[in-house]
This record gives structure tokens, C-alpha cells and sequence, in this order.
């Protein structure tokens, strides 16, 4: 079977092989016809979406874990620092991470990574900070680990695997296709630079605020500070993405008013 004896087969096969009659018209360019005059894949375009959209998109799908592994620890230690000390505030932490693991095992629900994360996190920080018998290093671990981070991103720059492209697949339907492109290509290396900066800028911030502040303000303002720098990247990123998901046909064209 000839090039366009697979095509016609391919489109039987998708519309219905036993419907009878002519076929619909299609319009110049419609069919799914590769350089080389081979059928391809059909082309896949994504709805529509604004920027707003797709934040709350992704507010929705990772923010309930965010504020479990992160925000509700982080209020529980600053409510201890300040009425029972530094000491209850570490094993109140970590009893909650730990307690929201358990939780879930009981459950048979399935544990969130970013929570997985959050309890080695706060396992190691403690037990270094109960060894050393240094609260400042407690505190300086993550900014060590966000310095980490960046570096990693930038790594996997040089080495050809832009790590964007790896976390991409968790808040977006890219294809294989679509990730073949050379825009989309450019995006991922891109995105991975904006990521990089923005864990090193999160990094010196924190360490800013940690050497400066007393430490219950410092722990009262380093989640909102985070949390800031970390929106500005989100912001950025849906920008950017959406910018070139429109350009290459990817995303439905915004539609017109009446």
C-alpha cells in the first residue's frame, strides 16, 4: 500500500471504517501529510487558555501539597519557636511531615514527591542542627540545597537535557512531537536559565535575611519571601510557554469576539 492508501486507511480508521457515503471536504493543508509525502500523526492543538487560567491550573494540581509539605510545617515550628523554643519547634515539624506520610501509607493514597522531599529535608536539617548544636545551620541547609538546585539546572544545560524538559511533562500535555521542535527546544533551555537564577536570587535572599534578622522574623518572612520569588519564575514561565505554544500552532489562536 502506497503513501496515500495508508493515509486513507489512517483516517477509515479514525472516522468510522463502515460509514458509507463521501467523505467530508477537507480544506487545502488539512491532512496530516509529512515532508516527505508520508502520513503522519495527526496534528494535536490545545484549547485555548489564558495565563490566568493556566495558573490556577497549576495552583490546583500542586498547591494543596505545597501547603502540606511546606506552609503548614513552617507555621507549626514559628508558633513553637516563639512559645515553647527552638527545640519543640524541630520535633513538631518533623512530627508533622512525618505524621502526613504515615497518614497517607494508612490510607493507601499515594505520598507527593515535593512531601517525600520535604521529610528528608527536614530529617537531615535536624539531625545536623541536634549534632552540631547550631541553630544557624539549620537554617543555612536550604539555602545550600536551593544553591544545589541551581547548579543542577545549569548541569543539565551542558550536558543537553534541559531539566524544564523532565518537569514540563508534569504540568503540561507535550508530546513527543512537540518536543522536537526547535522552538520548544529553545523554550526548555531557556526556562532552565530562569529556573537557575531564580534559585540562586531565592538562595541569597534567604541567606540575606537569616544573617540579618532575629530569627522568629526571619522565619516569619522567608516562606513569604520565597513564595514571592518563586511566583515571579511561575509567572514568567506560563508566559513564556503560552507565547510559544501560540507561535507554533500549538494552542488554539485567542478567539474573536462577536
Amino acid at each position: 500500500m502506497g503513501p496515500g492508501g495508508a493515509c486513507v486507511s489512517q483516517l477509515l480508521g479514525s472516522s468510522g471504517a463502515n460509514r458509507v457515503g463521501p467523505a467530508a471536504p477537507k480544506s487545502p493543508g488539512s491532512e496530516p501529510i509529512g515532508v516527505d509525502g508520508r502520513c503522519t500523526e495527526p496534528h494535536v492543538q490545545l484549547p485555548h487558555m489564558s495565563k490566568l487560567s493556566v495558573l490556577f491550573a497549576v495552583v490546583r494540581r500542586s498547591g494543596p501539597h505545597l501547603i502540606e509539605a511546606t506552609v503548614i510545617p513552617t507555621a507549626l515550628f514559628y508558633a513553637c519557636l516563639v512559645t515553647a523554643g527552638i527545640g519543640t519547634a524541630l520535633v513538631v515539624a518533623l512530627a508533622w511531615a512525618y505524621g502526613a506520610v504515615i497518614l497517607r501509607l494508612v490510607q493507601r493514597r499515594p505520598v507527593p514527591p515535593i512531601l517525600l522531599l520535604a521529610v528528608i529535608g527536614l530529617t537531615v536539617r535536624t539531625l545536623v542542627s541536634v549534632a552540631t548544636g547550631s541553630t544557624f545551620v539549620y537554617f543555612v541547609q536550604p539555602v545550600l540545597g536551593t544553591v544545589a538546585m541551581a547548579a543542577a539546572f545549569v548541569l543539565s544545560i551542558v550536558i543537553g537535557r534541559p531539566l524544564i524538559a523532565s518537569l514540563a511533562l508534569e504540568f503540561w500535555p507535550v508530546t513527543p512531537e512537540m518536543m522536537t521542535r526547535p522552538a520548544v527546544l529553545r523554550l526548555f533551555r531557556g526556562l532552565t536559565w530562569l529556573w537557575a537564577a531564580v534559585n540562586l536570587f531565592s538562595a541569597a535572599l534567604t541567606f540575606t535575611l537569616l544573617v540579618a534578622l532575629p530569627l522568629p522574623t526571619f522565619v516569619a518572612i522567608r516562606q513569604v519571601s520565597s513564595l514571592c520569588v518563586t511566583s515571579v519564575g511561575v509567572l514568567v514561565t506560563i508566559t513564556l510557554s503560552l507565547r510559544t505554544a501560540r507561535r507554533e500552532g500549538l494552542m488554539a489562536p485567542v478567539p474573536l469576539p462577536c
